[in-house]
């Protein structure tokens, strides 16, 4: 018996199925689209977990641009 109650011959003739109707080549192409998107994946979590380490620093240079003013009501003006 295999995955689920599916035996190995179940599961080679359903693969067989698969190649016939999509090729190799599409397959392949599928199978490199599928990697490409699980490593963009991972590399947007590793830059999430960099940017929420970074993130106290930028917020230390962020005070340091201080914009010195003066704040008055229109009331005040007239």
């Amino acid at each position: 018996m295999g995955f689920g109650g599916i035996s190995i011959w179940q599961l080679l003739i359903v693969l067989v199925i698969v190649l016939l109707l999509f090729g190799t080549k599409r397959l392949r192409n599928l199978g490199g689209d599928l990697g490409n998107a699980v490593k963009g994946f991972k590399k947007a979590m590793g830059d999430e977990e960099k940017k929420t380490d970074n993130e106290p620093e930028k917020l230390e240079k962020a005070d340091e641009k201080v914009i010195n003013g003066e704040a008055t009501r229109e009331k005040d003006k007239q």
